[in-house]
């Protein structure tokens, strides 16, 4: 739907009569003049302007020109970005009011990880509304009487009739719908929706909670769009976990999904600028000089940890440098050495239970060289249902040769040993073992880690290499685990068995 503008005569003429006029004009251009001017009834402290905020005004503002106008959208937008650098107020509690000072019907649904902290931002919005100040600027905007409470509001538009004190036309506006991420959104619809923080850091450590947040945002409030081609979704959070429901969006590599990532600081954490040319708003490396100094950040690297820092502050959910594999240190070469050079190569296959099970079957070539260097040579890595994954699994041995010994992982129980047995018989004709690997995932990668972080582990050039690395980036917070086990497995054998501990 278009929404036409009132003519530039009648706005000027507005601006001369009305004292309020000319700040309803700058704030109606501008979301961070409005947040400006607005702040005290939002905040008790004082306003501190950055060059982030101003950036992320823009952004949101380009999404509402085109829902207003009903043209289609160009992208969701993911905003990562510290906690406490204003991005509440900015996006879930002065945005959605901003809109309506333009366009009263608009409708938004915001979400938060508790239906508190949802509520608290849906009642500075509507507290804003009902203040001295914003009355006075807008005076034909109010709350619906009989249409007001916390989690879902209304808002009314009154006319009056020129020249004249008749009691104003009211005419009904849009509403604020608010819930906790994986509430209910039965019968409720957006033009745009907000979530803001849809996990904590405590949740983020939960794999159900995880999974819960990632399975609401995908299948239950991508449906609560008023039109599926123009309305917008924005989620803004800070990084807890390389599967949050931010990193879950972009794994999807979407290309109608807009990424800002401002981490707090760059001297560490550049990389995870996005976009990059960010980097010239910068001081001394740091986002917000004045709300974060580098004092500031050093104390919350000591409340938050290591991790929590990374995640929380450099928008990277892993340590800098990496986790258990500093994976800057594996050597790419575009060819195999020659075959004199090679000691021996083996296999390891990691399979997954079934398909479908969201683990992933992994084999993983390796050598060693006489020099005491190893080469992973090739990855297979798929999701296959157990006729594709054997007859993948054949034909990955009849291309090594039978020089290569096949080992595959044997699961706990009797299903692992039946399902180990199937794969040996599969691969009558080539030297493959059973492997039953005791104790801890991180304990039996620690001997190929050291390796790793040594400069000793190669990398033949391939497709498979990024998915490979950042595996290993993130393990033992990543969400596979698959080509680590195969990894480590592989170098198990290649050198001299070490008994792991239970952990």
């Amino acid at each position: 739907m278009v929404r036409t503008r009132e003519p530039k005569q009648a706005r000027v003429k507005k601006a001369l009569d009305s004292p309020f006029a000319i700040i309803r004009e700058i704030n109606n251009r501008s979301l961070f003049e409005f947040i400006k001017f607005f702040w005290p009834e939002v905040s008790n402290d004082d306003f501190h302007p950055n060059w982030h905020i101003e950036v992320l005004c823009k952004e949101l503002e380009e999404i509402a020109h085109r829902v207003a106008n009903g043209e289609e959208k160009e992208h969701d937008l993911i905003i990562n970005i510290p906690p406490g650098t204003t991005k509440t107020i900015t996006c879930s509690i002065m945005f959605p009011v901003w809109c309506w000072t333009k366009w009263h019907w608009m409708r938004f649904i915001t979400a938060s990880y508790s239906g508190a902290l949802a509520l608290e931002s849906a009642e500075y919005s509507r507290d804003l509304v009902r203040s001295e100040r914003f009355r006075l600027a807008y005076p034909e905007l109010a709350i619906k009487e009989d249409k007001d409470t916390k989690s879902n509001y209304r808002v009314i538009k009154k006319k009056w009739e020129a020249g004249t004190n008749k009691v104003p036309k009211t005419y009904l506006g849009g509403n604020r719908y608010s819930t906790s991420v994986g509430g209910t959104l039965t019968g409720y619809h957006g033009h745009i929706l907000i979530v803001d923080d849809p996990l904590n850091p405590h949740q983020s450590v939960s794999d159900t909670e995880r999974q819960t947040a990632n399975r609401w945002v995908d299948q239950t409030l991508s449906t609560r769009k008023t039109d599926k081609k123009v309305s917008t979704t924005i989620t803004v959070m800070q990084r807890l976990h390389q599967d949050d429901p931010s990193g879950h969006m972009l794994d999807k590599k979407k290309k109608n999904v807009r990424h800002i990532c401002l981490p707090g600081e760059i001297r560490n954490y550049k990389e995870q600028l996005s976009p990059p040319e960010f980097f010239k708003y910068y001081k001394d490396d740091l986002l917000d000089p004045q709300r974060m100094p580098w004092s500031v950040l050093k104390d919350m690297e000591a409340d938050l940890g290591q991790y929590g820092f990374s995640g929380q502050v450099g928008q990277k959910p892993v340590p800098p440098g990496g986790g258990m594999f500093k994976v800057d240190n594996f050597q790419i070469i575009d060819q195999i050495p020659s075959p004199g050079t090679i000691q021996k190569v083996v296999r390891y296959w990691d399979k997954a239970g079934s398909e479908g099970s969201g683990a992933y079957t992994v084999g993983v070539k390796m050598a060693v060289t006489k020099n005491g260097r190893f080469i992973v040579m090739d990855v297979k890595r798929g999701q296959w249902g157990t006729e594709v994954r054997e007859r993948i699994i054949r034909s990955t041995a009849e291309a090594d040769g039978k020089e290569v010994e096949q080992h595959i992982e044997q699961e706990p129980g009797s299903g692992g040993k039946e399902s180990v047995q199937a794969t040996i018989k599969n691969l009558a004709g080539f030297t493959a073992k059973a492997d039953r690997p005791q104790g801890d995932k991180i304990y039996r990668a620690d001997p190929f880690s050291v390796q790793v972080n040594e400069g000793n582990v190669w990398m033949i050039r391939a497709d498979w290499n990024r998915d490979f690395i950042e595996e290993y980036r993130h393990f033992p917070f990543s969400t596979y685990k698959d080509q680590v086990d195969g990894g480590s497995g592989a170098f198990s054998k290649l050198t001299t068995k070490r008994i792991a501990k239970m952990m």
